[in-house]
């Protein structure tokens, strides 16, 4: 079976997810590692692969993320939200919560998925699979980022196109069992 490429803006991550975060803390270092293993974990039981982009210096490049998982730095010239758009434009997911990298991986053709509803994702398929139960989904936060639009045509129940396939894309980390973050 063949997996879904995914694409997350690193930094945008590991400061969304408060276990991420603290270990960002004690050092830029220990918060990428933190964010690579849980992507190694979620990895092997999805059979996806994560290129995670960080803002890098001087001439960029790769670094090691373990099992299906790339680590790529941006140049000095060139953000990590600069490289995430032009490498949606090759497809897959994109995983962030910056407004430009989402519309620029919109424009481009590629499955847009905020931060918030990858972490939420990844805590509900690790509850559900630990025994706690199904959690409950998070309501989504309207940001006032899309213009008003006339009245939708066809079923007013069925999502947009966008919305099914983020969902799609989300149902796809839910397989077998997480590890702990």
């Amino acid at each position: 079976m063949s997996g879904m490429r995914w694409l997350v803006d690193g930094y945008n991550v590991i400061r969304r997810a408060p276990e991420l975060r603290s270990r960002e803390q004690q050092s830029l270092e220990a918060g990428r590692h933190a964010l690579c293993a849980l992507l190694v974990g979620v990895a092997r039981i999805s059979h996806d692969t994560f290129t995670v982009v960080f803002d890098g210096a001087e001439a960029g490049g790769r670094g090691a993320g373990g099992a299906g998982v790339t680590v790529l730095f941006s140049s000095a010239r060139e953000s990590a939200d600069h490289v995430l758009a032009k490498m949606a434009r090759e497809g897959g997911a994109v995983v962030s919560n910056d407004r430009e990298v989402r519309r620029a991986a919109e424009r481009a053709g590629a499955v847009v998925v905020t931060t918030d509803q990858f972490l939420a994702r990844l805590d509900q398929s690790r509850s559900v699979t630990v025994g706690a139960g199904a959690a409950e989904p998070e309501s989504e936060k309207d940001e006032g980022d899309d213009p008003v639009r006339g009245p939708r045509k066809g079923n007013p129940r069925r999502l947009s196109k966008k919305e099914r396939a983020t969902r799609r894309a989300l149902g796809r980390l839910g397989r077998g069992e997480l590890p702990a973050r």
